[in-house]
């Protein structure tokens, strides 16, 4: 009896093992698809990936996930072939579509076909026999094109052998290739959405496929590079005329008013100064209409302009700091969030996900400090999109929603009463920390005032504020930093939920149900929102696991995402002014998505290199 246990807890461990093992190669497999066919939407055409358990005839035998095929009919006569294919269609956005198929065993006679096929094709025969089937057969190495009767092609296979098929979606054409050695266009004038095909036809023969579980045999990427230059060669021949320089000014135009619409005003002007172009005309649209938005803020001694101020909103989204970033919006668009309520519940979600991972001034001054790996923000270029974001109804308001204090602000000046002095924490804050509760060095974190956030940003703080406690702002020390700050640099502490602080934890918590309320007080005013529920779900799954970070929901701490918060709240405060809430080079782009998505639908294989983004590169 005593062993009993034991055994069922080896057969656990096996099991668990070998899942592991699937999902790894299951990993695997999808990055080299991805690496291999980026224009596919697998959401809308699933990619190849196994063979079809429903798609076969009954003498086809599958194992080993549906890669390996064994015959297990009869035998005698062409009328005892089988075949069997892929589980889904060859989609047309893959450009050059591969896949390879290894003869484990030639079996008696070694009646093998490896091909294509349309759905509906009799599977009581070997592929290319029928029409809108086309196969290349090993006991004669010929090629059979919708016919009984085959061509002279290539040589033939046996056991050991590998056998690659090509499908090129560009020319509607299809090659071999027999242990990574192409043979040559075996067919032209292809029609859309073809299977993967094997057919089988006497005892003993075994294949297995490789639809990209494993690296080809043959160079199939160097193939792609190939198509992909020709397709690029083809749109830089592409006429335009006389008209060249005015396209050139537009694109220039295109580009500037891009660099507005993100805030980088600065290098707008360079821009616009190296191009012999006048200043853009939201540009100064931007800087003469400062009475148009109210504060009067003081930032640093500089004049507020829309410009300046939606860069600094802009780097406290971006460093995560999103209270800040809430009351900021909030005390110089005091109607925008009111008028938002979508808006404002997707920025107290993020200001919640920003708790979590230690960020957010709120935790962060009642003691808790996260390692700079929690707060670090990766240089990246900022995306084309800039995603609208729908409202309705009316504002539900939360208490201490322009509180200060939690959000680590502190004035260095003496405004008195004025509406923008701070306050007191909020209700739900909690007691102040004791001397458990304090930061990881035993020092409070105290965020710099926000006054001091500078204005114009052209690149953003990387995350890193100007109390990070490794004393570096865009990996540059600061000047009087103590030269021992570099030691919590070499060994960084571990990831800590709240920064570590069990006062922050608490404020986390109550913060989490005011959001509930927040939530369900949204859905009576304003209906159910399917996208708010999820994005509430996703951030309150984080507290179910112990290491957030490493777990299934744990991208949301990824500093990538605080990028489609920054870009929506920043087509908001653009919508103000009378401004696009996307600019004119954002819209063009997705224009261009939109043609190669609808080229890929059309059965149109050149999409697959045709993208800007791969043509830009």
């Amino acid at each position: 009896m005593s062993g009993q246990p034991s055994g069922c807890g080896f057969l656990m461990s096996v099991v668990v093992h070998g899942d592991s093992v699937l999902n790894e190669q299951e990993k695997e497999l999808s990055q080299r698809l991805q690496r291999l066919y980026p224009a596919v939407n697998e959401t809308e055409t699933p990619l190849p990936r196994s063979w079809s358990p429903k798609d076969k005839f009954s003498y086809i035998g599958l194992s080993q996930n549906n890669l390996r095929v064994h015959y297990k009919g009869h035998g005698k006569t062409p009328k005892d072939a089988a075949s069997v294919r892929a589980t889904h269609p060859i989609p047309a956005a893959c450009g050059v579509y591969y896949f390879e198929v290894k003869i484990i065993s030639k079996g008696r006679d070694g009646f093998m076909g490896i091909g294509l096929s349309a759905q509906g094709v009799n599977m009581n025969r070997l592929p290319g026999w029928d029409k809108h089937s086309y196969g290349y057969h090993g006991d004669d190495g010929h090629s059979f094109c919708s016919s009984g009767t085959g061509q002279p092609y290539g040589p033939t296979f046996t056991t050991g052998d590998v056998i690659g098929c090509c499908v090129n979606l560009i020319n509607n054409t299809c090659f071999y290739t027999k242990n990574g050695h192409s043979l040559g266009i075996a067919f032209t004038d292809l029609p859309p959405n073809l299977y993967p095909t094997v057919g089988l036809q006497t005892p003993g023969e075994v294949v297995d496929a490789n639809f990209g579980q494993h690296p080809f045999v043959f160079d199939i990427e160097d193939y792609m590079r190939e198509w992909r230059t020709k397709i690029q060669a083809q749109i830089d021949r592409f006429p335009l005329g006389e008209r060249e320089g005015e396209w050139q000014s537009m694109i220039q135009k295109m580009v500037a008013s891009y660099l507005v619409h993100h805030s980088y005003c600065s290098t707008a002007e360079a821009f616009a100064r190296s191009t012999d172009q006048a200043v853009h005309e939201e540009l100064a649209s931007i800087k003469n209409r400062q009475s148009e938005w109210g504060g009067g803020r003081d930032l640093g001694g500089q004049t507020p302009t829309c410009c300046s101020v939606s860069a600094e909103i802009q780097k406290l989204v971006l460093s995560g700091r999103m209270g800040e970033a809430i009351e900021t919006t909030q005390q110089l668009y005091p109607h925008l969030l009111e008028r938002n309520p979508d808006l404002l519940f997707m920025l107290k979600v993020r200001q919640f996900i920003e708790m979590v991972n230690g960020t957010d001034s709120e935790v962060r001054c009642l003691g808790g400090r996260s390692p700079k790996s929690q707060d670090s923000y990766p240089s990246s270029p900022r995306p084309f999109s800039s995603p609208a974001h729908k409202a309705s109804g009316s504002q539900p308001h939360l208490a201490g929603v322009d509180s200060s204090c939690c959000n680590g602000v502190t004035s260095n000046k003496s405004h008195g009463s004025s509406p923008h002095s701070h306050k007191p924490c909020p209700l739900g804050a909690g007691p102040a920390p004791q001397a458990s509760d304090v930061s990881l060095n035993g020092s409070c974190s105290q965020p710099p005032p926000s006054s001091d956030v500078d204005m114009e940003v052209e690149p953003f703080t990387n995350g890193v504020t100007d109390s990070s406690p490794n004393g570096f702002l865009n990996g540059s020390k600061h000047a009087g930093e103590p030269d021992a700050d570099m030691e919590v640099e070499a060994a960084p502490s571990r990831r800590q939920l709240c920064g570590g602080s069990q006062a922050a934890v608490e404020r986390m918590i109550h913060f989490g149900r005011e959001l509930q309320s927040m939530s369900e007080q949204l859905r009576r005013e304003c209906g159910k929102s399917s996208t708010n529920k999820k994005m509430l779900k996703d951030a309150f799954s984080l507290l179910a696991y112990s290491d957030p970070w490493s777990s299934p929901v744990g991208y949301q701490l990824d500093p990538l995402q605080r990028e489609p918060v920054c870009s929506t709240l920043n087509s908001a405060i653009l919508e103000t002014h009378n401004l696009p809430k996307q600019p004119p080079l954002a819209q063009a782009m997705g224009q261009a998505a939109q043609c190669l998505a609808i080229m890929a639908r059309t059965g149109s294989g050149s999409c697959a290199f045709a993208s800007v983004d791969h043509y830009l590169h």
